[in-house]
């Protein structure tokens, strides 16, 4: 992502320390937790925790702060055995966090308890530079309610490509979809985004397309 695009996702976040600079830095946390230090399991969950939290709220979950809490536990007991970088850490993290979320859902269906509901997909085939006028808006206040109003694999591709800042290849092992299929939903989650601020007569801005990997 570029400094526009960054500075407009991190304004969807609650506050947070400041990211473990360099791979060299993360591969050093990494590698604490992997040997059972308490502060390296502490330091992982201080920096990606408030994205967690903020992928599972918007998605919808109904008890986010304990469903993170889930997330990160199952991250720890599963850490001695991930092999990878910072990117790849971040990609198995929302993995994990997508899959405790579908077992949220279905739980709670079991239940016959209330989950929210999604709208019918729309196709977007207008054209145009959609991805860079919508993602113009992310720094607004009401941005979460206009995502809630996606169909979930829209929203999921969305979110993870904003809050997790994740690549389509990413994404796509996360969502189990093809990486041509999560750009078709990127595309079309964009152009739904588009008419939903269209239909409120909010004015769009042209800004750098932020989604090119």
């Amino acid at each position: 992502m570029d400094s526009v695009a960054r500075r407009n996702a991190e304004s969807l976040l609650p506050a947070q320390e400041e990211p473990v600079r360099g791979t060299e830095q993360f591969a050093h946390v990494l590698a604490a937790a992997q040997a059972n230090a308490g502060w390296a399991f502490e330091r992982i969950f201080h920096l990606f925790a408030p994205r967690v939290r903020s992928f599972l709220q918007a998605r919808g979950s109904l008890e986010p702060d304990e469903l993170t809490n889930d997330v990160f536990m199952a991250v720890f007991r599963a850490v001695a055995r991930f092999e990878g970088d910072e990117s790849a850490f971040r990609a198995w993290l929302f993995t994990i966090a997508h899959h405790r979320l579908i077992d949220e859902r279905r739980q709670h269906a079991r239940r016959g308890s209330v989950v929210p509901s999604d709208l019918t997909e729309y196709h977007d085939e207008s054209g145009g530079d959609v991805e860079s006028e919508a993602m113009a808006i992310l720094d607004r206040d009401w941005v979460g309610d206009l995502l809630s109003q996606l169909v979930p694999a829209q929203r999921d591709v969305l979110l993870l490509r904003v809050v997790a800042d994740l690549t389509v290849d990413q994404i796509a092992h996360v969502v189990g979809k093809s990486p041509g299929a999560v750009k078709a939903l990127q595309r079309r989650g964009l152009g739904a985004l588009r008419r939903l601020l269209e239909q409120q007569g909010v004015p769009l801005q042209r800004s750098t397309d932020v989604f090119q990997d």
